[in-house]
């Protein structure tokens, strides 16, 4: 009986470890950045690697970050389907809360995405227009991520992905939970805008 637990447990465990690569933190200090997490927000995902005026590294930021909650989410679906949403739920929590960082990550926007699109592609289409249409209108990284982290229930909940939709929800929560200093300079009007000095 015990047994059965073990290869869910793995599961979640090797989406955590690889959930929890800092990969914008590390880009930043291998091409002389210094920490990450002394610049802006102190943020180590893409947005606040762009405050450094690297926009490559950002980007490279932005596709590791997506990526590795998709390779996590892949790899473990190729033992079992069901396996690859407990990786992507270890994957998305490695990222937001990373060991090796004192439990201090980034607010998951990228890595929901990759998780989403190794899922359902038609989910990660609908999150990937939702979160570069509010950039590209609202110019808010934060409000556009919280924005497409909210389409991906909704989504699963037109696509039929009944079962998924109580852990999209709570993926959808901690993004906001992980903005909620956004949130109060987004009511101060003191958040700044994407592209903005």
């Amino acid at each position: 009986m015990q047994s059965m637990w073990i290869e869910p447990i793995l599961a979640v465990f090797f989406g955590y470890l690889l959930g929890s690569i800092p990969f914008g933190l590390l880009l930043t200090r291998l091409t002389g950045g210094g920490d990450l997490r002394d610049v802006g927000s102190g943020n180590i995902g893409a947005t606040n690697v762009l405050r450094t005026g690297n926009k490559a590294i950002a980007a490279l930021t932005l596709l590791l970050d997506v990526g590795k909650g998709a390779v996590a989410v892949l790899i473990a679906a190729h033992f079992e389907h069901g396996f690859g949403v407990l990786a992507g739920l270890g994957a998305f929590l490695g990222h937001l809360y990373p060991i090796w960082l004192k439990f201090k990550g980034g607010k998951g926007v990228a890595t929901l995405l990759g998780i989403v699109v190794a899922l359902d592609p038609i989910l990660g289409i609908v999150f990937a227009i939702t979160w570069l249409c509010g950039l590209l209108i609202l110019r808010y990284s934060s409000v556009s991520g919280m924005l497409a982290s909210v389409s991906v229930p909704i989504t699963a909940v037109i696509l039929g992905h009944y079962s998924w939709i109580p852990m999209f929800i709570g993926f959808a929560l901690l993004v906001f939970w992980k903005h909620r200093a956004n949130v109060e300079r987004l009511m101060a009007g003191e958040e700044p805008k994407v592209g903005a000095s």
